[in-house]
């Protein structure tokens, strides 16, 4: 076997076998204790993936529970101002595979949920979420086939939730300054970015 592992066979070849608990923790279906930590938790990264592109992992956030469970098989996550990239939402109509991870701030524990979407403008979704007196522009609806609460490791082992190991913003440039440099804007002063990149989380959050 070279030293790139090309195959499951390969892998499985490298790998113990996951023990029959981790196996069987899977569910088909968003149970009670599942619909908890979905209520209590503000942000999700969301993974989708179609042929042709490469795969693309984004976050979504808002106020806890802000990723509605209509019914034990389903979802609903209000699409609110982005990018426009529209990257995961063009990923959905190719192909509907979708990989979400909950977090809950201060929480080791994460929770998995795996299925198919749709994109949904039917006002009947759009209205459950009304913030600041608007709507989102779409609400992913998901049809969920796999369920469980991820192994806690990762957390542990970067200390996420420890205060005490938060790195002082002044580790980076600012955010303008990124961008002035990435998309070489020389003529623009890195300040007139920040500015309008702060308004834009002031003002069009939702």
């Amino acid at each position: 076997m070279s030293n790139v592992l090309t195959s499951e066979a390969e892998l499985r070849e490298h790998y113990l076998m996951p023990g029959a608990g981790l196996v069987d923790k899977q569910l088909d279906h968003i149970e009670k204790h599942g619909q908890s930590f979905i209520g209590l938790s503000p942000f999700v990264c969301i993974g989708t993936a179609r042929d042709g592109a490469l795969p693309d992992v984004s976050p979504r956030g808002g106020e806890p529970g802000f990723v509605k469970v209509q019914d034990p098989k389903t979802l609903l996550l209000p699409d609110w101002p982005g990018n426009n990239r529209l990257d995961s939402l063009t990923n959905i109509v190719a192909s509907a595979g979708v990989g979400l991870l909950f977090f809950i701030p201060g929480f080791n524990d994460l929770l998995r949920v795996n299925g198919r979407a749709e994109i949904s403008v039917d006002p009947e979704h759009t209205g459950l979420f009304e913030m600041r007196g608007r709507n989102p522009q779409s609400v992913m609806v998901i049809n969920v086939e796999e369920v469980y609460l991820h192994c806690t490791k990762a957390l542990v082992r970067s200390e996420l939730w420890n205060a005490d190991k938060q790195v002082d913003r002044s580790a980076l440039p600012s955010t303008g300054t990124m961008y002035r440099d990435q998309l070489a804007l020389d003529k623009v002063p890195p300040e007139v970015i920040d500015q309008a990149l702060d308004e834009s989380e002031r003002n069009d959050i939702y």
